[in-house]
């Protein structure tokens, strides 16, 4: 098994730990992190909105 691998499982697992262990704080998380990629995404829309008005 290389190295890759293993840490791709020990990530995985990390993960599952703390969504079973701590699952509204997880869940807050996944709410964070998908309100900044949307807050992302209107940001590079209005910039190629305004780009090419």
């Amino acid at each position: 098994m290389n190295a890759k691998k293993v840490v791709m499982l020990v990530v995985v697992a990390l993960v599952l730990f703390y969504v079973v262990s701590q699952p509204t704080q997880a869940a807050g998380a996944v709410q964070g992190l998908l309100s900044w990629l949307r807050d992302g995404a209107e940001a590079i829309i209005t910039f190629l909105k305004n780009l090419f008005a």
